[in-house]
Order: structure tokens, then C-alpha cells, then sequence
């Protein structure tokens, strides 16, 4: 496997991120159309319960991507909390925001100081902390 670094880190996974994806859109559409055909019919009722049903299914699914993610964001700033306390005997910056200090993971420890205050100082985005980091710190654990 090849080093980590900006062009390359961002994980996608095919099972979730296209095939439920897209069944679950394609769910929600068949099952619109199939309400739309039996509006004047006795089916009605049925066809506009499956609407709801699916449209639950795909908000569970978004929900629960959305919280597995502010799960490891908090677990990510308590990370960095910890890493800058153990290099630097002080929390980070409250100024940094959680985008920020999701970029500044990937620095090394010697870019990490510089490149905190740097991205509270230059309002940089996640993107940009990213891009300048110059020694990257994989991260193999988020999805």
C-alpha cells in the first residue's frame, strides 16, 4: 500500500457509499411512481405507506452515517486535545475550529504547532491545513 497523503486519503466505501446509496434513492423514486399509478386506485393507502417507508429507510441511513461521523469527530479532538497537551502542556486553541483541527491530523508533530497557529491566525480551511501539510500522519481508522 502506497504512503497516505492529501490526493489519495479520502476513503470511499462502495458497498455503503454507492450501492446502498443508490437502492435507497432508487426506492424512493420507484416508490413514488408506484404512488402516482395507484392514486385513483384502492392501493392508495398501501402505495403511500411504502412512500414513508422508504423515505425512513434512506433517513435512518443518512442519520446514521451522520452520527458515526460526530463520533469520531469527538473522538479526533480528543486526540489532537491530547496531543498538543503532551507536546505542549495546553489544550489547542479554542479559536480552531473542528474542521481545523480535523485538517491539522495529518500534520507531523514537527509542522503541527506551526501549522495550528498558522490556520487560527489565516482562518484556513480544512482543505488548505491539508494541502499544507508537508510530512503526512496517515490516518487509516475513518471511513
Amino acid at each position: 500500500m502506497s504512503d497516505q497523503n492529501f490526493k489519495n486519503h479520502a476513503q470511499m466505501v462502495p458497498g455503503f457509499h454507492y450501492v446502498t446509496a443508490l437502492g435507497l434513492l432508487a426506492t424512493v423514486i420507484g416508490s413514488v411512481i408506484n404512488l402516482f399509478g395507484a392514486w385513483d386506485t384502492d392501493g392508495r393507502y398501501s402505495a403511500s405507506l411504502i412512500v414513508v417507508l422508504a423515505v425512513l429507510t434512506l433517513m435512518a441511513a443518512f442519520y446514521a452515517r451522520l452520527f458515526a461521523l460526530k463520533a469520531q469527530d469527538r473522538a479526533i479532538r480528543a486526540e489532537e486535545n491530547l496531543r498538543n497537551y503532551v507536546k505542549n502542556g495546553a489544550l489547542l486553541d479554542s479559536k480552531l475550529t473542528m474542521r481545523q483541527i480535523i485538517g491539522l491530523r495529518f500534520a507531523s508533530d514537527a509542522e503541527y504547532d506551526e501549522l495550528a497557529k498558522k490556520a487560527v491566525a489565516n482562518n484556513m480551511s480544512e482543505k488548505e491545513i491539508k494541502q499544507a501539510v508537508t510530512n503526512w500522519k496517515a490516518d487509516t481508522y475513518r471511513v
